[in-house]
C-alpha cells in the first residue's frame, strides 16, 4: 500500500480524497495555488506545497511543478480527482516515468477512451450498442453531407476532442448543415486546437445515464448500477440521482453488463464510468468512457455502502475486485451548489461567504470545502458544495433534499440553492419525467423579497 499520496487537486474533490487517505493511514500532500492558500485541503492536508500562481495554466495544470512537489515530499503516489489533469495522458506517462503511481488510467488507456472516435470503434467491437454514426473521423464535408443524408435527419456533429458541450452542433435540416459544420468547427479548434469531426444520429428526448465501473489489474471489472444525471445546463450536469425514475430491472441488468463488458475488453484498471444515451423508448447507446472519478460520485456510495476513492487506490495497489455487481437497495440525489446567480442566468458570483450553516440530519451528506469567511476565487469552476440526501424512496429524497436546501445559509454571494429549491417541487421532476433538454424550459420564479 502507499505510504504518502499527492492529490494533484484543489476544492472538495481534494479534500474528499485526503480523508479517505487519512482513514486507511495514508499521508497527504496537498498541492495549492496561491489564489487557494486557505482553502481546507491545504489546512487538512499532512503537508502542503505551493505550486503557482492563481491561473490554473500555472498551477493546477502545471506538470512539472506538480511532480516537482510529489518528488519533495516523497510521494509514492498521485491521484488527481477529476478534471485538470486527471485524464490527462501525457500527466499519467509523465508519473509512471518518475515511478510514481498515477491513481487512475494508463496513458494509452486515456488516449484510447479520450478520442471519442476511437472509443465508439472500440465500444463497437466489444459489442457494446452506439449511436449511429461516422466510421472515424469525417474527410470532408461532402462526405457530412451524405452520411447525413443516409443516416436521415436530425444529426449531431461533434467535435472528437470534444467536452463541455464545445463543437457540438444538432442539426434539424440539410440546409442548415453547412453552417453548423462551419461554426462547429471553429468552435473546436478554438477550444481545442483540433477542429476533426464526426457525425451521430440525434438521439430524440434523450436521458443522460451513466454505469459506474471498477476494474483491475487483472482484468476484471465489476459495475456498481447507474446515475442519472440528464438534468444539465449547456451539458453541465445540475444534479443527479440513482437509481435513475427511467430504469427497469431489465435495462438495469442489460445496460449494466454492457458497461462490464467494455470495462474488460479493453482491461480497464481504476474507477470510470462509461456513459449512454437512452432513448424515449429506453434503447440504450455508447457515448463516451469517462476514465476518472466522477464529481456525482457520492450517490453511488451512498446507496450500497461503498467508498470509490479507497476502491480506486486499492486498485492502483495491485489488489483485485470484488468482481460483484451492485444493485441500489436506496435512492440518492445529489444537488450541485455552485458559487452562480439563478436568477442572473447562472452568473459566476466569486466572493466572500459572510455566513455558513451548513444542513445535517439523518441521511444528508456535504462534500464541501468552504466556510464562512472563505474567499471563494475567481479563477476555477463555480462548485463550492455537493449536498447530498439519502432515503428509502425516491420522494423521501426528494422531502429531504427540500428540507436540507431550506436549512442550507450561504450568504455574502449568490448560489444555486434557489434553484434546486425550484426544481425540487417542479411537476416533471416529481413525476421523474425529464431528459437533457428539461433545462430550455424551465424557468426560474422571481425571488421572494425579504
Amino acid at each position: 500500500m502507499f505510504k504518502k499520496i499527492l492529490i494533484a487537486n484543489r476544492g472538495e474533490i481534494a479534500l474528499r480524497v485526503i480523508r479517505t487517505c487519512k482513514e486507511m493511514g495514508i499521508k497527504t500532500v496537498a498541492v495549492y495555488s496561491t489564489a487557494d492558500a486557505e482553502s481546507l485541503h491545504v489546512k487538512f492536508a499532512d503537508e502542503a506545497v505551493c505550486i503557482g500562481p492563481p491561473a490554473s495554466s500555472e498551477s493546477y495544470l502545471k506538470m512539472s511543478n506538480i511532480i516537482a512537489a510529489a518528488e519533495i515530499t516523497n510521494a509514492d503516489a498521485i491521484h488527481p480527482g477529476y478534471g485538470f489533469l486527471s485524464e490527462n495522458a501525457k500527466f499519467s506517462k509523465i508519473c509512471e516515468e518518475h515511478n510514481i503511481k498515477f491513481i487512475g488510467a494508463s496513458p494509452e488507456m486515456i488516449e484510447r477512451m479520450g478520442d471519442k472516435a476511437s472509443a465508439k470503434s472500440t465500444m463497437k467491437k466489444a459489442g457494446v450498442p452506439c449511436v449511429p454514426g461516422s466510421e472515424g473521423i469525417l474527410k470532408s464535408f461532402e462526405q457530412t453531407e451524405i452520411l447525413a443524408t443516409e443516416m436521415g435527419y436530425p444529426v449531431m456533429l461533434k467535435a472528437t476532442a470534444g467536452g463541455g458541450g464545445k463543437g457540438m452542433r444538432a442539426v434539424w435540416k440539410a440546409e442548415n448543415l453547412k453552417t453548423a459544420w462551419d461554426s462547429a468547427r471553429q468552435e473546436a479548434r478554438a477550444a481545442f486546437g483540433n477542429d476533426a469531426m464526426y457525425l451521430e444520429k440525434l438521439i430524440e428526448e434523450p436521458r443522460h445515464i451513466e454505469i459506474q465501473i471498477v476494474g483491475d489489474s487483472r482484468g476484471k471489472a465489476c459495475h456498481l448500477s447507474e446515475r442519472d444525471c440528464s438534468i444539465q445546463r449547456r451539458h453541465q450536469k445540475l444534479t443527479e440521482e440513482t437509481p435513475s425514475p427511467f430504469m427497469t430491472d431489465e435495462l438495469r441488468t442489460e445496460m449494466g453488463l454492457a458497461a462490464v463488458r467494455a470495462a474488460e475488453y479493453i482491461k480497464y484498471e481504476g474507477a470510470g464510468t462509461i456513459e449512454f444515451l437512452v432513448d424515449k423508448h429506453r434503447n440504450f447507446y455508447f457515448m463516451e468512457m469517462n476514465t476518472r472519478i466522477q464529481v456525482e460520485h457520492p450517490i453511488t456510495e451512498q446507496v450500497i455502502d461503498f467508498d470509490l476513492i479507497r476502491e480506486q487506490i486499492m486498485v492502483a495497489a495491485g489488489i483485485p475486485i470484488s468482481g460483484k455487481n451492485y444493485t441500489p437497495k436506496l435512492h440518492s440525489i445529489e444537488c450541485r451548489i455552485n458559487a452562480e446567480d439563478p436568477y442572473n442566468d447562472f452568473r459566476p458570483s466569486p466572493g466572500k461567504i459572510t455566513t455558513l450553516h451548513a444542513p445535517g440530519g439523518h441521511g444528508v451528506r456535504l462534500d464541501t470545502h468552504v466556510y464562512s469567511g472563505y474567499t471563494i476565487p475567481p479563477n476555477y469552476d463555480s462548485l463550492i458544495a455537493k449536498l447530498i440526501t439519502t432515503a428509502q424512496t425516491r420522494e423521501e429524497a426528494i422531502n429531504k433534499m427540500k428540507r436540507a436546501l431550506d436549512e442550507f445559509v450561504i450568504e455574502g454571494i449568490k448560489t444555486t440553492i434557489p434553484f434546486h429549491r425550484q426544481l425540487m417541487d417542479h411537476p416533471d421532476y416529481l413525476a421523474g419525467n425529464y431528459t437533457t433538454k428539461f433545462m430550455e424550459s424551465f424557468k426560474m420564479e422571481a425571488p421572494v423579497e425579504e
